[in-house]
C-alpha cells in the first residue's frame, strides 16, 4: 500500500510511538500504577484483548498467526501460550525491544519479533491475523484497503478493532484537533460500523470473506469495537 495520507500517517505513528510515547505506552502495558484515565484505557485494552482471544481456538498448536501491530506483546505471548507461532510485526521498535524483554522463557521460541510494516507484501501466508488497535489511527478508505492487505495473508480468520464513531469519540477527534500539532498524539479517526461493512462487502480485495463476529468496548476514555472476517 503506498497511498500518500497512509505513508504520512504511518511515518506519524512510527515517530510517536517509537520515541514520543514510548515510555507511557511500556507503563500502560505492564501492571505498574496509572492515573484513573489510564486504568480505564488498560482496562479497555484488556476487555478486547481478552474478546480476540475468545474469538480464536483454544488449541492453536501448528498454526500461524500473525499479529499485525504487536506492541509490547501481550496478545502475542496468549497466542504463543495456546501453541502459535506467533510473527509479532510493529513499526515501532522501541516497543518490539520491550516485548522482547517481557517475553516469557517458554513461549520464546514461538515469537518471531520484526520491525516494519504489517502491511508487507513479501510476508508469507499465515492461518490468521490479529490486529490490535493498529488501524484505528488510519482514514476508513486506507483502514478497508490495509484490512484487505491483512486478509490477503490469511487462510481462515482475520479480527481487528476499530473506532466506532460514537458522540464521545467525535467530540474527542474535534477538541483534539484544536491543539497544537506539537501537542497532538496522532487521531484516532472514528468510523460508523455500517458504512465500515459497506466498504469491506464492495472492497474488491475483501471477496470470499464476510463479517462474523463483533463486540464494543466502552471505557468512557476508551472505545473500541472487535471485528471478525471469517471465509465465506
Amino acid at each position: 500500500m503506498s497511498g500518500a495520507t497512509y505513508q504520512q500517517r504511518r511515518d506519524a505513528l512510527e515517530t510517536y510511538f517509537d520515541r514520543t510515547a514510548s515510555d507511557a505506552w511500556a507503563k500502560l502495558t505492564s501492571d505498574a500504577p496509572v492515573s484513573g484515565v489510564r486504568a480505564k484505557v488498560r482496562a479497555g485494552r484488556d476487555h478486547i484483548r481478552d474478546t480476540i482471544l475468545e474469538w480464536l481456538p483454544g488449541d492453536l498448536t501448528d498454526q500461524t498467526v500473525l499479529d499485525a501491530g504487536c506492541g509490547a506483546g501481550q496478545l502475542a505471548f496468549a497466542m504463543a501460550e495456546r501453541g502459535a507461532q506467533v510473527e509479532a510485526v510493529d513499526l515501532a521498535s522501541t516497543l518490539l525491544g520491550i516485548a522482547a524483554e517481557r517475553a516469557p522463557e517458554h513461549v520464546r521460541e514461538r515469537v518471531q519479533f520484526r520491525a516494519g510494516d504489517m502491511l508487507d507484501p513479501d510476508g508469507a501466508s499465515v492461518d490468521r491475523v490479529v490486529a490490535m488497535d493498529s488501524i484505528i489511527h488510519y482514514r476508513p478508505a486506507d483502514m478497508t484497503d490495509m484490512i484487505a492487505g491483512l486478509a490477503s495473508r490469511a487462510q481462515d480468520q482475520v479480527i481487528f478493532t476499530f473506532a466506532p464513531r460514537t458522540p464521545m469519540l467525535t467530540a474527542l477527534w474535534f477538541v483534539g484537533k484544536l491543539f497544537p500539532k506539537s501537542d497532538r498524539s496522532p487521531a484516532i479517526v472514528p468510523v460508523s460500523e455500517a458504512g465500515l461493512r459497506k466498504r469491506i462487502a464492495a472492497h474488491p480485495g475483501l471477496e470470499g470473506w464476510r463479517v462474523g463476529r463483533t463486540l464494543r468496548v466502552d471505557r468512557f476514555f476508551y472505545i473500541s469495537q472487535a471485528m471478525e472476517l471469517v471465509r465465506e
